[in-house]
């Protein structure tokens, strides 16, 4: 049976901050980030699967060696800038680039994380599980065996594919050919060393940028509309009624640093068999509400602001006082809502807890949930767990703002609840200092890759970028084992993407990554036209 705390039935206390343990935020900015390249790229570990569709009409693109048909199952892109990379040939014969249409809604399940990534280090424990019923790192590089079993598990409930590229298991089930083109090659001629492929090759890093500026199309929300999600199936690895085996080895952990592979047998046959009934499901049931809207109110009503007032209490600009005002002023109309008639401070007593501003505090933190709540029975286990997510991000919010809001009152800075003693400007440094320590905590828990971006921002030739896979993968990490020997004909011939592994160690070494630079990507600057790098 699954159950949920239901936020009533716990104190509302301003000094009560959320379970050392508590997951509920990390379940919602999953959820905020859905199909999003950026915050993706920068949680490369994913921990949930979500089932979809790929709408009738959309256009998936597959790079090929001759003009036929996959008759296995393969991968496709949803953007030609990296289905052309695998469209191979030499400049002689040409090679061949596949797109389709989906010609009825394909079904899906999309796993989240960059989960495309050939590494040992996590990315691919979710797919692991659910085509081996544990997680392989040893078969790290078996993608075909990989995409064959996922599909023979995904067979019964009739999948069509999985979202990382788009997986698909049948070229002939739900799709058209829109054409078969037999393009130019874009294989560059080769270095005058016969074996070699030219290190410094322009092709090589426009058509990696080029890769990567197209996955930025998708960067931020709505992210990828050409998968539409049900989030009323999403399974995630964060509910810890689901996976209790993986609380544990994520104590004490930064986010960069969870994964799925510490979880128990037991609980890898119960996420498989959340996913499966999500799958089987009627797609009439579920309650009908609009989870993604509801997450993306919270986030619009408060990242701004919140970025906003992290900005004001570290600027320079003004005295302390004015600082504490205009910081106090922001709080205020974040809380206006919410702030009752009857909500006065006391007098004289002194409540270090700050009690008195309770009700705005519930008001505020259930104010986008106490409906949803009143008919929780109705919902299923994903919508419970989108509901306490939503709950326990919104009372941390609140409980926070209305904190800082309540001793700005008692500090005398709100001329709607004039106190009788003026600022005093010692108080007031240490109030800002407070509410500093208070914002930074609350946005570090929160999280949002909202507020992740190049500062100062990029000129017109550059795009803001965070290190990615595989370019940005550190030396001393595992890469795939190099390629054959070839022949000089051989070379000639050779596969973008076989040029591309030759070159790899050339690539890291001009993208001269750090491992804490892979492990927690910062965004930085890039050129957009040559001379790129990475």
């Amino acid at each position: 049976m699954y159950k949920v705390k239901s936020l009533d039935l716990s104190p509302w206390q301003l000094d009560e901050p959320p379970p050392a343990n508590a997951t509920g935020h990390f379940v919602f900015e999953t959820v905020n980030s859905l199909l999003q390249h950026w915050p993706n790229t920068r949680y490369r570990n994913g921990h949930a699967m979500v089932p979809g569709v790929i709408p009738k009409g959309t256009l998936l693109y597959h790079g090929a060696v001759s003009d036929k048909i996959p008759t296995v199952p393969e991968w496709t892109a949803t953007d030609p800038e990296h289905s052309i990379l695998f469209c191979e040939g030499s400049s002689e014969t040409g090679c061949w680039h596949l797109t389709l249409a989906a010609t009825r809604p394909l079904k899906v399940l999309y796993f989240d994380g960059t989960s495309a990534a050939n590494t040992i280090t996590g990315t691919l424990d979710t797919q692991d599980i659910i085509a081996w019923g544990e997680v392989r790192p040893d078969w790290w590089l078996n993608e075909d065996q990989r995409i064959e079993d996922l599909c023979k598990w995904g067979a019964p409930y009739a999948v069509d594919g999985y979202v990382r590229e788009v997986m698909l298991c049948d070229f002939t089930a739900g799709l058209e050919v829109v054409s078969w083109s037999h393009l130019a090659s874009i294989v560059e001629p080769m270095s005058t060393v016969p074996t070699i492929p030219n290190p410094f090759s322009k092709s090589l890093f426009l058509r990696m940028f080029e890769v990567m500026h197209a996955g930025s199309w998708h960067n931020r929300y709505p992210g990828d509309t050409r998968i539409d999600l049900d989030l009323a199936g999403i399974v995630s690895l964060y509910d810890t009624t689901l996976a209790p085996s993986l609380v544990s080895s994520r104590h004490g952990q930064e986010r960069c640093d969870h994964r799925v592979g510490g979880i128990s047998s037991a609980d890898i046959e119960a996420v498989k068999r959340r996913v499966s009934r999500t799958l089987e499901r009627d797609q009439g049931d579920f309650s009908g509400v609009d989870w993604k809207t509801l997450f993306r109110v919270i986030v619009e009503r408060y990242s701004e602001r919140l970025d906003l007032i992290d900005y004001l209490l570290n600027s320079e600009n003004d005295t302390p006082v004015d600082r504490a005002m205009k910081v106090h002023v922001q709080l205020r109309v974040m809380l206006t809502p919410y702030i009752f008639h009857t909500t006065v401070p006391p007098s004289a007593s002194y409540d270090s807890a700050n009690s008195w501003a309770t009700t705005a505090f519930k008001a505020c933190g259930t104010a986008h949930t106490s409906s949803i709540a009143s008919y929780i029975s109705s919902l299923n286990p994903s919508e419970r767990l989108l509901l306490h997510a939503a709950q326990e991000t919104s009372r941390e919010i609140c409980r926070v703002i209305t904190n800082m809001w309540a001793s700005g009152v008692l500090a005398g800075l709100d001329i709607y609840l004039p106190r009788d003693s003026t600022p005093d400007a010692a108080q007031i440094v240490r109030l800002t200092d407070t509410w500093r320590q208070e914002l930074s905590a609350l946005m570090t828990w929160l999280d949002w890759s909202v507020w992740v971006r190049c500062r100062p921002a990029c000129g017109p030739e550059e795009m803001c970028y965070l290190p990615s896979w595989p370019i940005n993968v550190p030396r001393g990490q595992p890469h795939p084992p190099p390629y054959r020997k070839y022949e000089n004909s051989d070379t000639i011939n050779a596969s973008f993407p076989d040029r591309l592994s030759l070159k790899h160690g050339l690539l890291t070494r001009l993208a001269s990554p750090q491992d804490d630079d892979w492990r927690k990507p910062q965004p930085k600057c890039i050129r957009r036209i040559a001379p790129y790098g990475f």
